[in-house]
């Protein structure tokens, strides 16, 4: 039995994976247990199989559990020789290659433990049940599906494998189609903490929005189209500036460019104003990395007393530090100019608090024009705001006669903002809640 807890500790490249992971700890109670069984170390492995069991529902798991969980250690292990593999692939002489074939053989043999032998010594058939592991059904947002699904493909080429080399061949390849670590696995990201408690957390569930469903505005979307696929093809982009009207579908336009563009290396970072601070910070963790960055401001704007604008201006152009080229920031605003001006910044008499008045003004909307695409978002027009309605009616299979719907529709926007998609979003819902 002391076979599992040879190979996890002989592991070198992975060693991560021998520190406070499950794999790590049953291999432990295994071998003390086989030494010296006892009611206690039977409690602690089942500690462990509960542990288990709670990455399983997190992730979605389903068969065997412990396979899963093998290849969930390797598809988010970040070590020196994943994250190159992230990068280029693996190379053919590389030192580190000798060193992973050797993990790769162990991880084979974990991967592969029969457990029968220390199921007879325990006394327990814990194991055997999580390797046909039936998980209740559950709905895609209660799960983070998107690991889910890179895990599973992982775990099934794992199953066809015959040695450590196939596992070689099968994981590489897997780091090269996808990555390594949360930002391999995942779309997008939120940022929690501060100072040196700050991390990037991936956003577990994101909207399938694409950018067809999003009517009219044909010309915007095609700007940022254009731009952006500039920059995950690697070509010179800009930052973007999405400002206008409420509900015209800005955000909508930003979460739909990510989904376009995810499986060509696009990520995306969401901040708030109040984490600029952090800005520098979060530039650093990524640029090393085989991924193109949005980091996205959603409803930026900003007040006359607020000063946190100043570090953004910082980023985006004019610090000692060059913004990386894998890094772009796109934001949207209900402003044109982000900041909110007042009278008394255009007078040029008056308080005489401030003489520079108008450099103070230049100061504020300076930051726009460190954006080098502004693209503008109206209100619709009635006839588009009705093309609008007709088109989600039929999408969510609303069968209104098509006068009866528009007029309520421009009932609805009467009494709720106007004209907008976001409007006639609202309304089809309405409707939805009625049937």
């Amino acid at each position: 039995m002391d076979s599992l807890y040879n190979s996890v500790n002989a592991l070198i490249m992975y060693n991560g994976t021998r520190k406070d992971t499950i794999i790590a700890r049953v291999s432990e109670l295994i071998k003390e247990y086989g030494d010296d069984p006892s009611h206690s170390m039977l409690a602690q492995i089942n500690d462990e199989i509960h542990k288990l069991l709670e990455v399983a529902t997190t992730y979605g798991f389903t068969e065997n559990l412990w396979k899963s969980y093998i290849a969930f250690l390797m598809a988010t292990d970040e070590n020196p020789f994943s994250v190159l593999c992230e990068m280029v692939g693996a190379a053919k002489d590389a030192s580190a290659n000798v060193i992973v074939r050797k993990d790769m053989e162990n991880f084979y043999r974990i991967y592969n433990y029969d457990f029968s032998k220390a199921e007879g010594v325990i006394g327990t058939d814990c194991f055997s049940l999580l390797s046909d592991y039936k998980s209740m059904h559950k709905d895609a947002n209660t799960y983070n599906i998107s690991v889910s699904e890179k895990v599973c493909e992982l775990r099934l080429a794992l199953d066809k494998a015959k040695n450590g080399d196939d596992f070689f061949r099968i994981v590489t390849g897997f780091y090269k189609k996808y990555g390594v670590g949360k930002f391999g696995l995942n779309k997008a990201f939120r940022v929690t903490g501060e100072g040196k408690e700050f991390e990037i957390e991936p956003i577990t569930h994101t909207s399938d929005v694409t950018l067809s469903h999003l009517i009219g505005y044909e010309s915007q979307k095609e700007r940022l189209i254009e731009n952006t696929e500039a920059f995950v093809a690697g070509r010179p982009a800009n930052n973007c500036l999405l400002y206008g009207d409420a509900g015209t579908g800005k955000s909508t336009c930003i979460k739909a460019i990510l989904n376009r563009y995810y499986d060509q290396g696009l990520r995306l970072i969401e901040i708030y104003k109040h984490q600029f601070k952090e800005l520098s910070s979060i530039i650093r963790k990524v640029k090393n990395r085989n991924y193109r960055f949005i980091i996205y401001m959603d409803d930026l704007s900003f007040e006359e007393f607020e000063t946190d604008y100043k570090y953004l201006k910082a980023v985006i152009e004019g610090g000692m530090e060059v913004r990386p080229e894998n890094v772009l920031i796109y934001a949207t605003s209900n402003r044109r100019h982000l900041i909110r001006e007042t009278w008394s910044d255009r007078e040029e008499g008056g308080d005489q608090a401030d003489i520079h008045r108008n450099d103070t003004m230049q100061e504020k909307l300076s930051l726009v024009a460190r954006f080098g695409v502004s693209i503008s978002f109206e209100k619709p027009s009635k006839k588009l705001f009705d093309e609008i309605v007709t088109e989600l009616a039929k999408g969510a299979g609303i069968t209104l006669d098509q006068t009866d719907l528009l007029a309520q529709a421009n009932v609805w926007s009467l009494r709720n903002g106007g004209y907008s998609g976001r409007t006639a979003e609202q309304f089809i819902i309405s409707l939805l809640s009625k049937v």
